[in-house]
């Protein structure tokens, strides 16, 4: 399905109802939004790990302006405030209240934005493995791969994060190729991968030498989230360390945060612990404020 916000044409999908039978009464479930990561991605990387949350929630998910089968727009607006505002405009469309917004990785920046653009509308944000300033913690990661894949990945590291010659078409294919295995500590899915619509154009784009991707910087914002906040992360994470998941918990308002680490667990954190992430996350949407 489509809808049009801000001159584009977003691609959204559905699952589970917004009322179910409980009695009576016909229960309303809150809606959980679902940014997928990337760039470049779409949401079909969530399913089917977080399809068991449709008994508690409507689940929403969308592929971002440049993603998936979203509309491309103008490339200047590939950007994280866009990105950000475009999330508050499409609940708006589709008359979403108080999503609970989750982010993973690339997902998460654009909660980010959207939560410190607009404080007042989510009611619950879930940010997992992902970063509020684009240039940390580098030598970390850099340091993470070379121990998870070796020397060759992590000179593909050091290339990525340090030098301009990093991000040409040839290097993206050597990190897809030698360095994406070691995102995760168990080995994934190969039709994961194969369903997904891959959007390289706006990689490029976010990733160039002077791009957002190795400029932007939240940190200093994050104090404006007003909502309850659920930070989780792995801590064998090479791309998206431990280490940025408890910058993101410190820079967050003290007595609205939850910060959980993951041990002998990568990125995004569902993939390879699905079991305890489920459960945490469960929990997360049911309680009360």
């Amino acid at each position: 399905m489509h809808v049009s916000v801000n001159g584009v044409r977003l691609f959204f999908d559905v699952e589970g109802a917004k009322f179910v039978p409980d009695g009576p009464v016909m229960r309303e479930k809150p809606v959980l939004l679902m940014l997928h990561g990337g760039p470049g991605a779409d949401h079909s990387i969530y399913r089917p790990a977080y399809s068991s949350m449709a008994d508690i929630a409507q689940i929403v998910y969308l592929d971002h302006r440049g993603n998936g089968r979203s509309e491309d727009g103008p490339r200047e607006r590939w950007n994280l405030a866009q990105w950000g505002d475009d999330v508050r405009a499409f609940c708006e469309v589709l008359g979403i209240t108080d999503p609970i917004v989750l982010g993973a990785s690339f997902g998460g920046m654009v909660a980010m934005a959207y939560a410190t653009r607009h404080p007042a509308h989510p009611s619950k944000l879930i940010l997992i493995s992902t970063a509020a300033s684009g240039a940390e913690h580098l030598n970390r990661r850099i340091e993470l791969f070379e121990r998870f894949g070796g020397p060759e990945v992590g000179a593909l590291a050091r290339r990525r994060f340090l030098e301009v010659q990093g991000h040409d078409q040839a290097s993206l294919d050597a990190w897809g190729r030698l360095a994406l295995p070691h995102y995760f500590r168990k080995r994934r899915d190969p039709d994961t991968a194969r369903r997904a619509i891959n959007r390289s154009e706006v990689l490029h784009w976010f990733t160039r030498p002077g791009g957002e991707g190795n400029g932007f910087d939240m940190s200093g914002d994050l104090h404006r989230i007003q909502c309850p906040t659920l930070v989780l992360g792995g801590e064998d994470d090479p791309i998206h360390p431990i280490e940025s998941q408890a910058d993101i918990a410190t820079a967050l308002p003290a007595h609205l945060v939850q910060f959980e680490r993951f041990t002998d667990c990568g990125h995004a954190v569902m993939p390879d612990a699905p079991e305890r992430a489920t459960a945490v996350i469960r929990d997360f949407i049911v309680r009360l404020k």
